[in-house]
């Protein structure tokens, strides 16, 4: 062989050798991939989710270190954010480890729970589907892609604006339905919120960035370690949901060299002792205060429809639902005008009747509020919205008997309703009764339903 063909097969050696190094270590990146999303800017919110820019970053550079290549996203409206997840599906190759954060708003609807975009229009129910995106068909898409480690973890359970405009909804995430090897990780149990707040930075996150950095320990004890840190720190008040499938063993910071064993739990750092019970504590908290008219003008989904309402008067849809945002902003007056016009063009609607009764409950006017819940009830005997809106119209009467009975009714259709809770078990107390597992296991679900109740006027401390 000549000088010239042995130099040509050497270059020709070294660069496919250069080659398969090339696509050995892209195969080796793309063996654990991350998909991060932090929707913070909902115009829909009152206000920014401070902490969630500073949270994604966080676990971003954390997964990265751990050797994930990671796509991190920001404010996704629902097109972006199918194109994000599209784009997610087709870097997964058979046998990667896969995972998403989602830090924002997340729903449930008909037990499945629903990430939210920062421009999703969300007003019954069946938008949720809509414009939501399924957790789980999020975990089967991940699966059918070829993972063989599926890990989600949502930081996504707050009290969000969309909840409220249709009252019939259950509040929290529900239980996800993820293939096998899967890890599950919420920030707060199932059909619960946690506490909100205009932090820098989010408890759950911090402790679970610490667990992914703990060597020696499995991803499923990490997670496990962060429920029992949270759940410490918070005094059982936020206790995170964790769902496990997982039968690989991975750990997040590096090698395991003990067994998995989810049972025994991590001998360095123990369960922490369940607090002893304690006596129920009469709370008068203050409620918010009333919105200003600057605030309001400042309300871009108010500012929306009165646009639409100025163009079309006609348009009562519109209409409806500014009177919703005026209910739930504390804008009584506003929301009843709006109620108004909708019930004289259709008397028979029952969700306005029902929502012109709870307007009226929260300003006093018991007698009007008991006339359209009862027309509510009438045109929709099964409205659970009603029962509940009528039982906090016969507490603020004293008519705790009646009160009772429609939270009772309430509470058979719809089990989930921290707000029929709370009202029962205030109710309960006002009778003479104890009460307070009704209204610990409101506040469970939503630790901000003392002080909504306090809007209405009404504490655990009334006599």
């Amino acid at each position: 062989m000549s000088h010239f063909m042995r130099a040509a097969m050497i270059l020709l050696l070294t660069g496919l050798l250069a080659l398969g190094a090339g696509r050995a270590s892209h195969a080796a990146d793309a063996a654990k991939l991350a998909l991060v999303i932090g929707n913070a800017r909902y115009p829909d919110n009152e206000f920014v989710l401070n902490e969630v820019a500073n949270d994604t970053q966080d676990v971003t550079e954390e997964l990265k270190r751990d050797g994930f290549v990671v796509d991190r996203q920001n404010n996704l409206t629902a097109d972006a954010m199918r194109q994000v997840l599209d784009r997610f599906y087709a870097r997964i190759q058979r046998g990667a480890v896969a995972l998403i954060f989602f830090d924002g708003f997340a729903i449930q609807s008909n037990r499945q729970t629903y990430l939210l975009p920062v421009d999703a229009q969300i007003w019954t129910e069946p938008d949720v589907a809509r414009d939501g995106f399924s957790l789980d068909g999020i975990l089967a898409e991940m699966n059918t892609r070829g993972a063989a480690i599926k890990i989600a973890l949502i930081d996504a359970s707050r009290r969000n604006p969309f909840e409220r405009r249709f009252r019939r909804y259950s509040a929290g995430l529900a239980p996800a339905i993820a293939p096998s090897n899967s890890l599950v990780l919420y920030s707060a149990a199932l059909g619960a919120v946690a506490a909100s707040g205009k932090t820098e930075h989010g408890l759950f996150v911090a402790e679970l960035l610490r667990e992914m950095r703990a060597p020696n320990i499995s991803a499923e004890q990490a997670l496990t370690n962060t429920k029992n840190g949270v759940v410490a720190a918070t005094k059982r008040e936020q206790v995170p949901w964790l769902s496990s499938s997982l039968t690989t063993e991975f750990s997040f910071a590096g090698s395991v060299t003990r067994p998995l064993d989810t049972k025994a739990g991590d001998p360095a750092k123990p369960e922490p002792q369940r607090p002893e019970p304690q006596k129920p504590v009469c709370e008068a908290p203050q409620a918010e205060p009333l919105p200003s008219a600057d605030d309001l003008a400042r309300d871009p989904v108010i500012a929306d429809l009165s646009r639409k309402i100025a163009a079309n008067p006609n348009d009562v849809a519109s209409r409806y639902k500014r009177g919703q945002v005026y209910a739930i902003k504390r804008a009584y007056a506003l929301a009843m005008q709006d109620f108004d016009v909708v019930i004289r063009r259709n008397p028979g609607d029952g969700e306005a009747l029902n929502n012109r009764c709870w307007t009226r409950a929260a300003t006093g006017d018991l007698q009007g509020a008991l006339a359209d819940c009862n027309l509510a009830l009438q045109v929709d005997p099964g409205l659970s919205d009603a029962l509940d809106s009528r039982g906090l119209v016969n507490l603020k009467l004293g008519r705790t008997a009646e009160a009772i009975k429609d939270y009772t009714d309430a509470i058979q259709r719809n089990p989930r309703s921290s707000s029929s809770l709370f009202g029962r078990g205030i109710a309960t107390r006002k009778s003479g009764g104890d009460g307070a597992t009704d209204i610990a296991q409101a506040k469970s679900m939503n630790p901000n339903i003392a002080k909504e109740f306090a809007g209405y006027g009404v504490t655990e401390c009334t006599p």
